[in-house]
Order: structure tokens, then sequence, then C-alpha cells
């Protein structure tokens, strides 16, 4: 019996140890508390790309709620599903996504709230084509091979385009790719066309020899969006408040410093800097409050995806959408 439970210990022993290893070296963010030099932790879910990782640089938000007993910690995710999916799970307070993300987490019963929206950048999404390619117009894009993220901005651009020249979805051949494989598509001429935003549609016409054919102007807005979990909010609507005010000045410096911003992005994203600029030149940093037009402009999103059966469910854009006005925290 004895040498029975000294074998039980032995392997309940190991199994913590292995434990232990394991939750060491996950990435997922830890419960907030764990840091006795706060109060509390905010986690910031971020792509490599956009107003949060200017913030991220800058440090300002981490002096900004150090005295209200809050450390900042970032968790980068590669695309918005990713991001959405752990803001949804509890794993994140806060995050940023595209436009169509955040519909097909609300298509599948997501609490996630719009908290803000960040400015239009249409003019750096597009629809890129080889220099040397035939298709001039959009008309000819029709039984064409074009790639782009499912269910993304792009997916979203490309459906408008082609509905303006008199198509339908079923007259070109979509291929489904990430980005880095839709570039290396792009270049070996495996697609006719590539529905892509920047910085990779600067540096694709800049580095691949790419034609812009048509950007997002008239098509779509292809908005930034600031998201929090319903029950964060509930209880954390004055932090959020502080956070949307530190974003936005973070926002107006990259707009005030276009050279600086070019070089920080260029040396995180390791883009060439005339790619980059482009990029930034194109345009404008800034964050509005979720009005009755950018709502519009979702739910004309969510009805698009789902007439292309590409979300279960009918959804209402404001049913997710949680006021908040940001000009009420003092400077």
């Amino acid at each position: 019996m004895k040498k029975r439970k000294k074998t039980v210990a032995l392997i309940f022993g190991c199994m913590l140890l292995l434990s232990t290893i394991f939750l060491s070296a996950c990435s997922l963010p830890k419960p907030p508390g764990e840091n006795s030099s706060y109060d509390k932790v905010f986690r910031i879910g971020y792509q490599k790309n956009g107003p949060l990782l200017i913030l991220k640089e800058l440090g300002t938000l981490e002096e900004r709620l150090k005295p209200l007993g809050y450390k900042v910690e970032w968790y980068e995710f590669q695309a918005g599903p990713a991001l959405l999916e752990a803001l949804n799970a509890g794993s994140i307070d806060f995050g940023r996504s595209g436009d169509s993300p955040p519909i097909f987490a609300q298509a599948s019963d997501s609490t996630l709230q719009y908290v803000a929206a960040g400015k239009s950048k249409f003019e750096g999404s597009g629809i890129l084509v080889k220099n040397d390619s035939s298709i001039k117009t959009l008309a000819d894009l029709k039984g064409k091979k074009i790639g782009f993220a499912k269910g993304s901005s792009s997916h979203y651009l490309l459906v408008k385009a082609l509905e303006k020249a008199g198509l339908n979805y079923s007259d070109i051949e979509p291929a489904y790719l990430s980005p880095g494989d839709a570039r290396i598509a792009f270049e070996k001429k495996e697609i006719d066309a590539w529905v892509i935003w920047d910085p990779f549609t600067a540096d694709t016409q800049l580095q691949a020899d790419a034609t812009l054919l048509v950007n997002g102007k008239g098509l779509t807005s292809d908005r930034d969006f600031f998201l929090a979990s319903s029950d964060f909010l509930q209880e954390n609507e004055e932090i959020i408040k502080v956070v949307m005010k530190e974003i936005q000045k973070s926002c107006q410096w990259a707009n005030e410093h276009p050279e600086d911003l070019t070089k920080m992005l260029s040396s995180i994203l390791g883009i060439d800097e005339a790619s980059m600029n482009m990029a930034v030149e194109r345009r404008v940093y800034g964050v509005e409050e979720i009005s009755a037009s950018i709502i519009k402009e979702q739910q004309e999103i969510a009805d698009t995806f789902y007439n292309l059966q590409l979300i279960p469910k009918k959804i209402k854009v404001n049913e997710n959408v949680y006021t908040i006005d940001l000009k009420d925290e003092e400077q």
C-alpha cells in the first residue's frame, strides 16, 4: 500500500511539474491582479499595424494608468478573428479590429461591444493587378481568379466593386488567402488580382510591379473598431474613457509626425520606408464615437455577408454598440 501511495504521489508530482511548465510557457494572458505592484491589470490585444501599435510604442498609456493602479499588458495577434475570440473568452479586456471580424463574432452570439471607431482608411485599400495585366477596368475582373482573405474588409470591398461593374460574385473565381500567401501567389501570377489593405497595398505597388486598379473610395469606409466585453465595460467604463483619450492623443501624434511614424512602423513591420511612407501619407488617424451613420455602414456589411451566406443569421449591429461619451474624460 505504501508503495502504491508513493507511486501515486510521484505521478501527481510529475503532473504538477508538467502543468507548471506548461502554464509558464503559455502565451495567454494571466488573470488580472496577479502582479503585486498594481491593483489591477488592463490587457490589450493588438495587431502589428494601426493605432494600438502606435500607442504601445509611445508608452503613454502606461504612464497614464499607473497612478490609477493599472498595469498595462500587451498581447499581439496576427488577425482580428483570433483577437476577438480571446476578447470574448476573457483572455484580454480590450482590442482593435477591422470592420468585418466583429460582424462574424456577433453572428456567433458574442457579447462584444463596439466602443469607438477609427477614421476611414479607404485610400489604402483596394484591388491590385500586375503592371502588365490585361485587367484595366473592373469589368475585366469577370472570370478572373482573385485573392483575398475570406470574411475580411477586402472581401466586402471586392463584392461592392463587382456590383459597381455590374458583375455578380459568381462571375469571379475567389481564392481565399492570407496576406502573406496572397503576396506570394500574386508575384507568381497564380492569381490575377489581389484585394488588400495598407501597408501591403503600398509595399506591393512599389516592390512588386503592381497597379492599384481601384481603391475603396465610394465602395467602403474600411474603418478600425475598438471593442471590449459587455461585462468589462459595465464595471470599467471610466477606464475605457481614459484609454480612448490616450488613443486619440497617439493618433494626433501620428498625424503631426509622419516622418517619425514612417520610421517607427518601417522598423517594426520590416517594410521599406518608401512603401511605409506611401501608406502613412494616405491615411488620417483618429477616433470617432459610434454614430448612426457608422452603424449603418456596419449593418450594410453584415447584410451583405448574410446574403452571401458567410454568416449563419441576420444581426442588428446596434444591439452590440456601447454608448460612451469620449469627450467627458479630462485632459
